[in-house]
């Protein structure tokens, strides 16, 4: 009886163990299922949670024509970005066996590399190995700061969740190698191959692979520069390490570890050239081709200009030696091919450390300069070169309003005058007269098809040039008529290309015929007379030789000169920018800085003449009639037409003084000799 007691007390005790096991097994299955789910189910919100962009900013590349690096930019980080395809296969082996040897079997965290690296670490009495996984970096370095606070290991671990989530494993590893320091300022491993070896990342081989895996656990403490002893022991370790996960042979380790690196000294720091034009191409890509500003300033851009170095660099001489003699006075120039409208120099200013204000773009009346506009309307108009005009004081009244212009210190030919003549000496009497002739809302049509936007009103003076451009109007509206009529938009962009080689801007240049290139090439004849003796520009010929078409401009402020070869059309503005007045010798400097540039530009070229076209007539005339007039006349001068406007009676020849003698007195003559 006791027995079965006692029996029975056991198994109502094993009963009871066993009801108490069920239960705290059910209990943990429950938790543990309620711990899945809850994780799911933050797994799921994680996964719908957008990431905030990666701040991975890299450095955009200005080239020049020649495709020779011209200016950089970037927010501080020097970075190139390239795809993970471009990454040798050494280099992605050698960074995940330093920095995460599970990366591809874990989803963010690696216990195993944790209890590795603490093993190692333990035993080598040194941090060897680090126990953050490639993820885990990439969320501190794109989204964190690097303090050691708990409340930042809590956003670390809920960002490498979510870069697990929404990016795989090769996407990952691709921001990872754009992301990390090398040390030295080079962020990311092209920029990095770049500095220390003068390599594109694709050109690495094993030992600089190895190299530079080893940088990023420490760029301080493992700078090449500063501490290559340690950083040459790191490559070791990773080499070895390699060999025994039998990533590489034992051969190609051992020539790895013997090969003799080419390490190169430190990049420069990239010196700014050609600012304003800098600044203008970020304005031209933001607010005519629709790029986003950041992208265009720290994107990884590679855009291609029409500068060129040499030229930027003669123009910015130029015009720093002229404009320097002067206290305060400021200047501009911009020079641009005559066929294409592409800009090759652009100087907004003395100084852009002084000022970063573009004066290219500034809004100064033109002055004279703005001439060439009323002839070429009366040109297209039929009225012929050698109508003549008296250069006198005159009056002239516009809707009932009198309007008086005067010379440059009320100097006037007092006779009539050709077009020639007035487009050299800049008479005012002549270019009011035919400024009526040919209508001012015509004037103002051919100002808008020669690319002059800025405000133009219907009044005597605008032939005077008394409404305010910009340079870069000015260049446009002459680049019209050194290309024969065909207009083209002023262009300092090729071609933009993003980090990964695709084309994202491609320039298609635009043209279209808006004056006839008879009319063109007349008015460029009769502007090459402003670099004759006695026209307004006579004095670039002493600094430049070849033929050129142009014309200088002079207001209370302003100093102009806009002008022109067969290829190269440059305007050169000089003035104060506080409006103080220039006198006449300052407003001279524009003449001698534009021909100082025009001789650097040019120099070794050939004279290359300005081409006829079909359409002009070119005929001698009598230079005090206008009529025609035979080759050996006295007076008689080449003149060009537009066809169809040249005169087509003859002078009449005066008699000879020695007429020619008869037959009968030509015998006499043999006779008696």
């Amino acid at each position: 009886m006791g027995i079965q007691v006692e029996s029975l007390l056991e198994q109502t005790k094993a009963y009871k163990w066993y009801k108490r096991s069920v239960y705290w097994i059910k209990r943990v299955f429950i938790g543990f299922a309620i711990l899945c789910v809850a994780l799911f189910l933050f797994l799921l919100y994680l996964r719908s949670q957008p990431l905030p962009p990666p701040d991975i900013s890299a450095t955009t590349f200005l080239y020049d024509d020649q495709g020779n690096v011209l200016d950089q930019m970037d927010a501080g980080e020097h970075r190139e970005k390239i795809s993970l395809q471009q990454i040798p296969k050494y280099l992605v082996d050698a960074t995940l066996t330093a920095e995460d040897r599970d990366f591809f079997e874990h989803h963010g965290f690696s216990f195993r590399g944790i209890t590795r690296a603490l093993l190692v670490n333990l035993k080598q009495f040194r941090v060897v190995q680090g126990a953050s996984t490639i993820t885990q970096q990439l969320a501190r370095n794109l989204y964190l700061s690097h303090d050691r606070t708990w409340s930042r290991k809590a956003k670390e671990a809920m960002l490498t969740a979510q870069l697990e989530l929404h990016f795989d494993k090769k996407e990952l590893l691709e921001m990872y190698f754009n992301e990390i320091y090398y040390g030295n300022g080079a962020y990311g491993i092209q920029r990095a191959a770049q500095e220390y070896f003068r390599k594109d990342a694709k050109d690495l081989n094993l030992a600089e692979c190895t190299f530079l895996a080893g940088i990023p656990r420490g760029p301080s403490v493992y700078s090449p520069y500063q501490h290559f002893g340690r950083a040459k022991e790191r490559q070791r370790s990773i080499i070895a390490q390699m060999s025994v996960m039998k990533l590489i042979t034992k051969q190609q380790a051992k020539e790895a570890t013997q090969y003799t690196l080419a390490l190169q000294p430190p990049l420069p720091s990239q010196k700014s050239k050609a600012s304003y034009f800098r600044d203008y191409v970020i304005q031209t890509s933001v607010n005519q081709l629709g790029f986003d500003e950041e992208l265009v300033r720290h994107g990884g851009l590679r855009i291609y200009t029409t500068l060129n170095t040499q030229m930027q660099k003669q123009a910015e001489e130029s015009l720093v030696s002229q404009v320097g003699r002067v206290p305060n006075l400021q200047g501009a120039l911009l020079s641009v091919d005559a066929h294409t409208g592409a800009i090759k120099a652009m100087v907004g200013g003395k100084s852009y450390q002084e000022s970063q204000f573009n004066r290219v773009f500034a809004r100064r009346q033109p002055g004279s300069s703005f001439k060439p506009i009323v002839y070429l309307t009366a040109l297209e108009k039929g009225i012929p070169p050698t109508q003549k005009i008296v250069s006198t004081p005159t009056a002239f009244t516009y809707k009932g309003d009198t309007y008086t212009p005067g010379n440059f210190q009320d100097i006037y030919a007092q006779r009539p005058i050709t077009m020639r003549e007035a487009i050299a000496k800049s008479d005012n009497i002549y270019v009011v007269t035919t400024q009526f002739q040919v209508g001012i809302d015509q004037e103002i049509e051919t100002a808008r098809k020669l690319g002059i936007h800025s405000s133009l009103n219907a009044t005597p003076s605008l032939a005077l040039g008394s409404y305010e451009v910009t340079p870069y109007e000015m260049t446009e509206a002459y680049t019209t008529i050194a290309s024969s009529g065909d207009h083209k938009p002023l262009t300092g962009i090729t071609k933009i290309v993003d980090s990964f080689g695709h084309v994202l801007y491609q320039n298609q240049p635009e043209s279209k015929q808006v004056f006839s290139p008879s009319s063109t090439y007349v008015l460029t004849s009769l502007m090459r007379g402003v670099f004759d003796t006695g026209g307004t520009g006579q004095r670039v010929k002493q600094m430049f030789a070849h033929p050129a078409a142009g014309k200088t401009g002079t207001t209370d402020w302003d100093g102009w000169l806009v002008g022109y070869t067969p290829d190269l059309v440059t305007t050169v503005w000089v003035g104060f920018d506080q409006n103080q007045k220039l006198n006449h010798n300052q407003a001279k400097i524009s003449q001698h800085v534009w021909g100082r540039f025009m001789g650097q530009a040019t120099l070794g070229k050939s004279n290359k003449i300005f081409a006829v076209p079909s359409g002009v007539k070119a005929v001698y005339i009598d230079d005090e009639t206008g009529k025609l007039a035979h080759p050996d006349q006295k007076n008689a001068r080449l003149e060009y037409f537009v066809a169809g406007t040249e005169p087509t009676e003859y002078v009449q020849a005066p008699e000879s003084s020695n007429p020619e003698p008869s037959l009968w007195d030509r015998i006499k003559k043999w006779w008696s000799n």
